[in-house]
């Protein structure tokens, strides 16, 4: 498999301010470990021979159309994501105008998928319904039920090949899901219901969130509001399962690696912030972690708690990470110098060599990318910032409940940062002033189906006040166990993701067993290559996987 990613083109963007999102599509294999390479030019990319080509950044011109429409009359296979449209007209198309934020209908999914970014084409007149061409999904405008703007997919026979032609820009809307849409410089717009009271003079993650309250929030039997859909994770699985049909279709194998170690379904993960710093507040979510026999990751708020309570923690196994505070009725400043002030003020006082992670009090946040670089000069891994910061806006607001590396904007090059993102979903759960844990389970059961991490805040000061929160803290355990969850720390979250991405997979050999190259996993994983045979053989593990049928492996 190639990636088309054109420097010329990614070069030209920056030049006028515009981002090359399209390339995020390494991202999104990079997750699974799909065996991928990616080429500068569509040249380089053809005369590797693939057998599937992702035209993701690609010059729109005459030449690069025709050399495309050459590959796939050849039997190649050429997947795009909004592109393409150079070649509309040849292929029996014309244009439809640029859509914004709608939704699309797809037959894996029961219930739509949020879109940032689409550009649809509908049947030239004289087309007459080509029995060249499968349609597949359905395009609404702005909403679930709008207007129908076209299919989501097209499937083109194109002499031995086919050209695959999604309708949304889908690596730009996954982008625009998990890091929102554009850099906050100010106060996001509020939910018309009042439930989401953004505009309070504070810069925050949620500021821009790419949600819509109305249509994408469900209520529990209680009156909670909660965003019940993680639409990049779905988009990253109608990417990754297309590309494993096509592949399987054409007799080839596309194999990919399990997100967690085998037996593990899902993660849970708790933090905690210590705000207040009060050491009772300390001794009392110690001793309940004690009763239920968990690890956690403590977000320390400067100027934090006393020694022997740094000793306790790291005795007990919790990790500790940094609590940075810009919100300035508390004395906070956004500002690098501030960050690395108080970074320092955390390996020292804790005594730790290395912080692992970074949430950001209140969830403040401006810009675009400021955040991610400070955690890189620092050598802060990961970052817990990206959650809810409102009662009206807990669950799944970036879209994904899946760790992942963000992308810079275009005055960074669309380059990835070396840092790790694990959002959360709510805060103390059953406080008083917040949201009771009637989310706990729909969150719970959303993170299982899509084998992902469910993060959630309790603060200190919570834990030690209310006994509703503690039971809260009890429920989500209770139900994490319960559905085979392994309980992890932020800090092993960033050490299992790195590890697995260390891990490539070069192929299968003539027995169909995967060729690993690179890291050895600390824990068994499954490895899956998808089955190209009408039937699989009696021997062996197998799993539908992406909507697939799958031989599965362990390794490590």
């Amino acid at each position: 498999m190639a990636i088309v990613n054109e420097r010329s083109v990614r070069l030209r963007r920056w030049r006028y301010g515009v981002n090359a999102f399209e390339g995020y599509v390494e991202e999104i294999l990079q997750q699974l470990r799909l065996p991928f390479k990616s080429f500068d030019t569509l040249d380089e990319a053809l005369a590797y021979k693939p057998d599937l080509l992702i035209a993701a950044i690609c010059e729109e011109n005459e030449e690069n159309g025709r050399k495309l429409k050459l590959y796939a009359e050849e039997g190649g296979t050429v997947i795009s994501y909004g592109g393409l449209n150079i070649l509309a007209r040849e292929l029996g198309f014309y244009e439809e105008g640029l859509l914004g934020a709608g939704y699309a209908v797809l037959p894996q999914f029961s219930h739509p998928l949020r879109f940032l970014s689409a550009h649809p084409w509908s049947p030239s007149p004289n087309n007459n319904g080509s029995t060249n061409v499968v349609q597949t999904g359905l395009l609404h405008q702005e909403e679930p039920a709008g207007k129908e703007s076209g299919p989501a997919l097209l499937s083109i026979k194109v002499g031995r090949g086919t050209i695959e032609r999604w309708s949304v820009n889908i690596a730009a809307s996954v982008v625009s899901l998990q890091q929102g849409t554009g850099p906050v410089y100010d106060d996001g717009p509020e939910a018309q219901d009042g439930t989401i009271p953004t505009r309070e003079g504070i810069l925050k993650a949620d500021d821009r969130c790419a949600m819509d309250w109305k249509y994408d929030r469900q209520t529990t039997e209680t009156g909670m509001n909660y965003y019940a859909f993680p639409y990049a994770d779905w988009w990253r699985d109608a990417l990754i399962g297309h590309l494993v049909s096509v592949s399987v279709a054409k007799g080839k194998a596309l194999p990919f690696l399990g997100y967690w170690p085998e037996g593990v379904p899902a993660v849970l993960a708790i933090s905690h912030d210590s705000d207040l710093n009060v050491d009772d507040h300390a001794k009392a979510t110690l001793q309940l972690l004690r009763e239920i026999g968990i690890q956690t990751t403590w977000c320390m708020l400067e100027p934090g708690y006393s020694a022997p309570i740094y000793d306790q923690v790291k005795e007990d196994g919790h990790d500790l990470a940094l609590h940075y505070n810009a919100l300035e009725m508390d004395g906070g400043i956004w500002e690098e110098e501030a960050f690395r002030k108080q970074s320092l003020w955390l390996r020292r006082s804790a005594q730790i060599g290395r912080i692992p992670s970074n949430k950001n009090h209140y969830t403040c946040f401006e810009g675009w990318g400021e955040l991610f670089r400070w955690c890189e000069r620092y050598r802060i891994e990961a970052d817990q910032t990206r959650g809810p910061s409102k009662k009206g806006n807990i669950g799944f607001l970036f879209g994904t409940c899946h760790p992942y590396f963000p992308i810079s904007d275009f005055t960074e090059d669309n380059r990835f940062y070396d840092v790790l993102e694990i959002g959360f979903l709510s805060q103390d759960l059953n406080h008083p002033e917040l949201y009771d844990a009637t989310v706990a389970e729909p969150f719970l059961d959303t993170v299982q189906q899509n084998e992902g991490v469910a993060h959630f805040l309790f603060h200190q000061a919570h834990i030690h006040t209310h006994e509703s929160v503690r039971q809260a803290v009890r429920e989500v355990v209770n139900g994490a166990k319960k559905r085979g969850f392994a309980l992890w720390t932020i800090a092993e979250i960033n050490e299992w993701e790195r590890s697995r991405r260390n891990v490539w997979i070069a192929g299968v050999d003539n027995d169909g067993h995967p060729v690993l190259e690179g890291a050895h996993l600390s824990f068994p994983t499954a490895v899956y290559i998808p089955v190209t045979d009408a039937e699989p053989s009696s021997d062996g593990t197998y799993e539908t996987k992406f909507g697939v049928i799958c031989q599965k492996y362990i390794v490590g």
